[in-house]
């Protein structure tokens, strides 16, 4: 995984063939999830306890065969890899019992085949070091997507520093390219952006700038339902915390899809809320409010 920088024999380096490319047509870009395609590193990025490790778990089943409980729109599966490091065992297995009434037995079976979870919580994971980055493009391999949860626990960097994330990033890049497979690692929001209600933006992002300009993968944000937003949607303020909202504030490739909200179920799965803004007079579906894409896509 490591590279020589002495020794690069630079004449190696694959060049891109122009007159093929001004002629003939590439094959579409395979999205693993929307404004992901594959071989990529994107982000989904939240404060803690908004509900991104429910999130990922819920992406990851849905990319292995398992059905989108997201409704977000999920184009081809494949073997995913899961690698949780910030929960322990038990509390996986929680969320997974509460996860089973959503599926039949044809689903549990699916996801029993391919999606692989290895609970880290305890290891001293740094895909800084050889040892941890080949590891983990040995689990890779052959898979469609690999969830890093979270970034923090796979590294010893410092995330303010570009060049510590940079290295980090390049990295994770070389796993995609050798196993190509997608990474999608979960990340914490700085607690400026937390406080001052700007957990949807883009730079919202802990840590160096890196970890949102160098990810091509894109980034989502979750953020939690404020009480300007719930007047705006009909929901009683004292229910807000129950609501979160997925913004895809990255797309490298492809428009964003709209904005979705999400309400805790029993056992804290998330799933489509089905809720609309309010107009003036108190009605669903006024000024602002974006038509429903699928199932739980709602404007914000």
């Amino acid at each position: 995984m490591t590279e020589n920088n002495d020794s690069i024999d630079d004449a190696a380096l694959k060049r891109l063939d122009l007159r093929n490319a001004f002629t003939t047509q590439p094959p579409p870009l395979d999205f693993v999830l929307p404004g992901m395609i594959a071989g990529t590193v994107g982000a989904l990025v939240a404060q803690g306890g908004a509900g991104k490790s429910w999130i990922a778990l819920e992406l990851a089943m849905a990319v292995a065969g398992g059905p989108d409980l997201l409704e977000i729109g999920i184009e081809a599966t494949g073997p995913v890899l899961y690698l949780p490091a910030e929960d322990p065992e038990l509390a996986l297995r929680h969320r997974l019992f509460a996860a089973a009434p959503q599926f039949d037995d044809a689903a549990r079976e699916q996801l029993a085949e391919a999606l692989e979870i290895v609970p880290l919580m305890g290891r001293a994971v740094d895909l800084m070091t050889p040892a941890w980055a080949s590891a983990v493009e040995r689990m890779a391999e052959g898979k469609r997507l690999v969830v890093i949860d979270t970034l923090r626990r796979f590294h010893s960097g410092d995330e303010n520093s570009a060049g510590d994330m940079a290295k980090l990033l390049g990295v994770m890049e070389r796993l995609c390219a050798s196993t190509g497979a997608s990474m999608l690692f979960l990340h914490h929001t700085a607690k400026g952006a937390a406080l001052n209600g700007a957990g949807d933006q883009q730079q919202a992002s802990r840590g160096s700038s890196v970890l949102v300009d160098n990810v091509r993968g894109g980034q989502f944000n979750l953020s939690g339902m404020t009480e300007t937003e719930a007047r705006a949607h009909g929901i009683d303020p004292g229910e807000r915390r129950q609501f979160v909202r997925l913004v895809q504030a990255k797309a490298n490739f492809g428009a964003p899809i709209p904005d979705m909200w999400f309400r805790r179920a029993d056992g804290g799965i998330l799933l489509p809320a089905g809720i609309e803004r309010m107009d003036d007079g108190g009605r669903q579906g006024g000024p602002g409010a974006n038509a429903q894409a699928r199932g739980g896509r709602r404007g914000a």
